[in-house]
């Protein structure tokens, strides 16, 4: 069984900066590493591989410099890498670049599992993995903590929920978004850095995945960032002391004012 992983390249902190003028990120100076959701799908995208053989192929939209993270799939057991990168895709919202990937997954073909981390650190939204299925028109599990059965046609799987989790049984192909609860990622191997250096990256621009102009970048994103501002801290407060009960008693009565 062939199986596709979906990777993004985030910034290596968790103080994220902002440029007012573009409401993008700010990248410059900062390092960047594999979203650390994303190396839980790989490392699961490999032991399927290990389970039901065929190869694992890595896919990634970004700048150029998104190769260095192809490569480190690569070295943590990924057969190939795909870079899909363009000035086209600027700008793009979830639902664009969820569009742009599943384009590039559509020239790959033959596939049985596309793997995804549940969500991006930089983003935490939690929907181009949902976006590519819809995309793919293929069932999704999302939240998957566990495979516990997969063959040539259907996969049985546990997904995550607030109270426990549900068994899901679904037909292949199928995407799943999983959580870090699903496994332990390996570290790489000397053999694996090795091949990750002299790997051959394949590299899409849109007119090679055959995207329609339309839906990317700005052009193809329903969703736009208007505006980001940090909120003014909240000045005043009032301090209650006091046992739990007297407490208790004071913050009703001030809350019956409020209502009132």
């Amino acid at each position: 069984m062939n199986i596709i992983v979906c990777i993004k390249q985030v910034p290596n902190t968790t103080d994220v900066k902002i440029d007012p003028v573009t409401n993008t990120l700010i990248r410059d100076g900062v390092e960047s590493v594999i979203n650390p959701f994303d190396t839980y799908a790989i490392e699961e995208a490999v032991r399927l591989k290990e389970r039901l053989g065929g190869k694992v192929t890595a896919v990634t939209m970004g700048p150029p410099q998104a190769e260095t993270a192809l490569r480190e799939a690569i070295g943590l057991g990924c057969d190939e890498g795909v870079l899909v990168s363009d000035r086209k895709f600027a700008g793009s919202d979830t639902w664009a670049t969820s569009y742009t990937l599943s384009a590039a997954i559509e020239k790959i073909g033959d596939y049985g599992v596309i793997v995804c981390g549940k969500q991006a650190s930089d983003g935490d939204t939690a929907q181009v993995g949902p976006g590519i299925s819809s995309h793919l028109d293929i069932p999704q599990v999302t939240y998957v903590r566990r495979i516990r059965e997969i063959n040539e046609k259907t996969a049985i799987v546990e997904r995550m929920t607030e109270e426990g989790f549900d068994v899901v049984e679904t037909p292949l192909p199928c995407l799943f978004t999983v959580v870090k609860e699903i496994n332990t990622p390996r570290m790489p191997s000397i053999k694996g850095m090795m091949r990750a250096k002299s790997a051959k990256i394949s590299k899409w621009t849109a007119a090679d995945i055959d995207a329609d102009p339309a839906a990317l970048g700005l052009d193809g994103s329903p969703t736009r960032v208007v505006k980001i501002f940090t909120p003014e801290p909240r000045k005043g407060g009032e301090m209650i002391s006091g046992s739990a009960g007297d407490v208790a008693k004071e913050i009703a009565e001030l809350l019956k004012g409020e209502v009132v």
